[in-house]
C-alpha cells in the first residue's frame, strides 16, 4: 500500500499539470466548428480527471486517523539506527516491481501528450486521415452538432391521439421555439397531453435534447442545472401550480345517477342500456379496464411525469434555441434546392478535384485508371461500327464484346439479318462491322434489291386504250412490238 502522503502529493501534482494542460487547450485558436467541439470535449475530459482527483483528495484529508498514523510512522524512531520501517517499505517497493516488471514510469506523461495532441488541423497532409471519435457521436443529419435531428419526434408528435392538424417539420420547429415565451405544447388539448402516448413522446424528446446538449456543449454542467429545474418543478407541483394546466380528467367524470346512464367503474364510461356489455378479454376482465386501470395514483404519476418532462424539455429548448434556428434555416435552404442539387451537390464538389488531363476512363472507385493499363488494353484505339449507327467503341475488347449486346442485335434486325446468318459459328466475319465491308450483309442487300425490282415490274399494272389491264413488263413488251 502506498503512503498516503505520497498519494496526496502525486494527486496535487497531477491536478496542477492538468490545469496547465487545460489552459493550453482553451488558449488554442479554434477556426472551425469541428475544431472547437474537439477542443471542448478534450477540455471536458481534463475537467473530469481533475474532479475525480479532487474528490479523492477530499476523502483522504477527511481521514485524519490514517494521516496521523502515517506521519507517526515517518517520524524519527525511538532508538537511533532503527531502520526496520525503511526496509519494510523497500521490500514492498521491490515486490511491486517484481510483480509488474513491464510497468512504464511515464504513463501520466503519455496521457497528457494524447490530450494535447493537435492532429492534422492545418491540412498539410491531405492523405492523412485521423480517427475522430467526436464525429461518431453525431448522425449525418446533425452535421457534427450544427443542427438537431428531430424527424423521429416530429413523426411521433403528428401521430398522437386527438390531433386535429398534422404540422410540417418547419412548423414543428416553430412550436418548439415558442416554448421560450409560453408553455411547451400548450396548443395540444388536455386530453392529448394526459394520454400515455404523449408521456412517451415527451420523455423521448427530453432524452434526445439532453443528450444533444451534452454532446455539443460538454463544458456546461447541464446535470446540475437539470437537478435544479427538477427540484423547482417539485416545489411547484406540490404547491398545486400545475393543477389548472394539467387537470386530472378522471375526477371530472360524472357518475351514472347524474349522467342518466349506467356507470362502469372499471371502464370509466357511461352505458345507455343494460344490454350493452363492454368487451372482455379471455379472463373475463374488461378490456378497457386492462388497458386503462382505474388507479388514481398511477394516473397522477403519469400526469406528473408528463408535466415534469415537458418543463425540463422547455428548459433545454431555451439552451438550444440558436441551434434550432440554424436547423430551421438549413431545412428551408434544402427545400429551396432542386432534386439534382440535393443529391449531387457534395458529389460534384468531390468530382471537381479529380485531376485527369489525359481523359482516362474511370475505374470502379471513380478515379482514373493507370496509364499503363490504358495502353495495355488499347483503350486509345477507336473502332466504329456502322451497323450500330456509327457508334465508337474504345479498345478491341469492348468492340468484340459489343457483338453480343442489344445495340448490335437491333442493328442487325433493322437490316433484315439474323445474328447467326451474318456471323457463322466460325466467326470468320466477326471483325467486319462495316456494312459495305461485310460480304454477307452486302449479298443480302443485293438480293433484296433485285427482289424489290422484280416485284415492282410484276406488281405494277397498266391499262391500254381498250381497257385491257397488263402488268408493267407485259405492257412494255407489247408496246415495243407495236401490238398496242
Amino acid at each position: 500500500m502506498d503512503s498516503i502522503i505520497e498519494t496526496q502529493r502525486q494527486a496535487h501534482e497531477e491536478i496542477e499539470r492538468y490545469e496547465i494542460a487545460l489552459y493550453s487547450l482553451l488558449s488554442r485558436s479554434q477556426p472551425t466548428h469541428e475544431v472547437r467541439l474537439q477542443t471542448e470535449h478534450k477540455a471536458a475530459q481534463v475537467l473530469s480527471r481533475i474532479s475525480s482527483r479532487v474528490a479523492s483528495l477530499k476523502t483522504q484529508y477527511d481521514d485524519e486517523d490514517a494521516r496521523k498514523a502515517e506521519i507517526n510512522a515517518l517520524t524519527a524512531p525511538a532508538q537511533p539506527g532503527d531502520l526496520s520501517e525503511f526496509y519494510a517499505r523497500l521490500v514492498k517497493i521491490q515486490d511491486h516491481y517484481n510483480k509488474y516488471p513491464d510497468v512504464t514510469a511515464g504513463a501520466f506523461e503519455s496521457e497528457l501528450a494524447a490530450l494535447l495532441e493537435e492532429g492534422n488541423q492545418d491540412g498539410v497532409d491531405e492523405e492523412f486521415e485521423e480517427e475522430d471519435p467526436v464525429s461518431l457521436m453525431f448522425s449525418g443529419e446533425e452535421a457534427y452538432g450544427k443542427y438537431v435531428d428531430l424527424y423521429a419526434n416530429h413523426t411521433t408528435y403528428n401521430n398522437l391521439k386527438n390531433m386535429t392538424k398534422r404540422l410540417p417539420y418547419l412548423q414543428y420547429l416553430d412550436v418548439l421555439l415558442a416554448a421560450q415565451n409560453s408553455t411547451l405544447h400548450d396548443e395540444l388539448p388536455k386530453q392529448t397531453r394526459n394520454c400515455k402516448e404523449y408521456e412517451v413522446y415527451i420523455r423521448n424528446l427530453h432524452d434526445y435534447l439532453l443528450s444533444f446538449v451534452k454532446r455539443t456543449q460538454p463544458l456546461i454542467d447541464i446535470d446540475s442545472k437539470h437537478r435544479e429545474d427538477e427540484a423547482e418543478f417539485q416545489k411547484k407541483w406540490e404547491a398545486g401550480e400545475f393543477d389548472a394546466e394539467w387537470e386530472d380528467q378522471s375526477s371530472t367524470r360524472v357518475p351514472s345517477e347524474e349522467a342518466g346512464g349506467i356507470w362502469c367503474s372499471a371502464c370509466q364510461k357511461n352505458y345507455t342500456k343494460q344490454t350493452v356489455e363492454p368487451p372482455q378479454n379471455p379472463n373475463g376482465v374488461h378490456t378497457s379496464h386492462t388497458t386503462f386501470p382505474n388507479d388514481t395514483n398511477s394516473w397522477r404519476a403519469r400526469i406528473r411525469n408528463a408535466a415534469l418532462f415537458t418543463n425540463l424539455s422547455a428548459s433545454l429548448l431555451a439552451v438550444l434555441a440558436p441551434t434550432i434556428n440554424e436547423t430551421k434555416s438549413n431545412v428551408e435552404r434544402r427545400f429551396s434546392l432542386t432534386a439534382r442539387e440535393q443529391g449531387t451537390g457534395e458529389e460534384e464538389e468531390e468530382e471537381e478535384r479529380i485531376y485527369n488531363p489525359l481523359k482516362l476512363p474511370l475505374g470502379w472507385d471513380g478515379k482514373p485508371i493507370p496509364y499503363w493499363l490504358y495502353k495495355l488494353h488499347g483503350l486509345g484505339v477507336e473502332y466504329r461500327c456502322e451497323i450500330c449507327s456509327d457508334h465508337v467503341y474504345m479498345g478491341r475488347k469492348n468492340f468484340d464484346r459489343h457483338f453480343q449486346e442489344s445495340r448490335h442485335a437491333f442493328g442487325m434486325r433493322a437490316l433484315g439479318l439474323a445474328e447467326h446468318e451474318a456471323f457463322p459459328r466460325n466467326y470468320s466475319h466477326r471483325g467486319c462491322a462495316l456494312t459495305r465491308q461485310s460480304p454477307l450483309v452486302a449479298e443480302k442487300l443485293k438480293r433484296e434489291g433485285k427482289h424489290e425490282i422484280f416485284e415492282q415490274e410484276t406488281m405494277e399494272e397498266l391499262e391500254d386504250d381498250e381497257g385491257n389491264v397488263y402488268n408493267k413488263k407485259t405492257y412494255e413488251d407489247l408496246k415495243k412490238q407495236g401490238l398496242i
